[in-house]
């Protein structure tokens, strides 16, 4: 089973989704022959490679105190063992995040990079647009320095990205995160383990079920 996961390195949601679809997947009797994906979605591909204040970001979006999304928000991710400092975070542009995703999926290190990205921007309040930073993320889910190095300053995975961020349009995505798995039946939203299972277990069987909607 292939299942592709659309989502975005500053997408709190995202976060929260990839541990329930890990707690999922663990349950899975077939568990060893899925292989997973991640597939690059921007919440705002317009946004600053200098970054600001994510406070800032949500408090011009919703025209709301920040803190008052941000606690909700902070609450759901630590039922799910995570821990939000959402108040301590730069919002970037995350391009060239998706961009060392791309790259780690080539040398096999793809869900630790995408991990250390995610608890990078949520836990550690990183600015994901920093090339120290992301050239040590890379180091830290087992990929070679001077390779990340290189890679980061070249135009390598430009083209890629930016047709996988294409094809998740023309696929009709909208929000995530979105699940798709064997390329058919798409799942949106961070949906419970038990539902995210019952998915895999009913597409395993041949009984694939409507998509879900978040």
């Amino acid at each position: 089973m292939k299942v592709e996961i659309y989502s975005d390195v500053v997408c709190p949601w995202c976060y929260i989704g990839k541990r329930r679809f890990e707690k999922a997947l663990a349950a899975f009797p077939g568990a060893a022959d899925v292989e997973v994906t991640f597939r690059p979605f921007q919440l705002n591909p317009a946004a600053s490679e200098v970054g600001e204040p994510s406070a800032q970001v949500y408090e011009r979006k919703f025209g709301r105190p920040a803190q008052s999304i941000f606690g909700p928000l902070t609450e759901a991710a630590a039922a799910e063992g995570i821990t939000f400092r959402m108040d301590a975070a730069v919002a970037t542009n995350t391009f060239e995040a998706h961009r060392l995703i791309w790259f780690a999926a080539r040398h096999g290190r793809q869900s630790a990079v995408k991990e250390g990205l995610l608890a990078h921007y949520f836990t550690d309040g990183g600015h994901l647009g920093d090339r120290t930073a992301l050239t040590d993320i890379g180091v830290a889910a087992g990929l070679d320095r001077a390779e990340v190095a290189a890679f980061l300053t070249s135009p390598d995975g430009v083209d890629e990205v930016r047709a996988e961020l294409a094809e998740a349009a023309r696929l009709g995505i909208t929000s995530v995160p979105t699940f798709v798995f064997d390329g058919e039946v798409a799942v949106q939203g961070a949906q419970s383990p038990e539902l995210l299972l019952e998915v895999m277990t009913k597409i395993a069987a041949g009984t694939a079920p409507a998509p879900a909607d978040a």
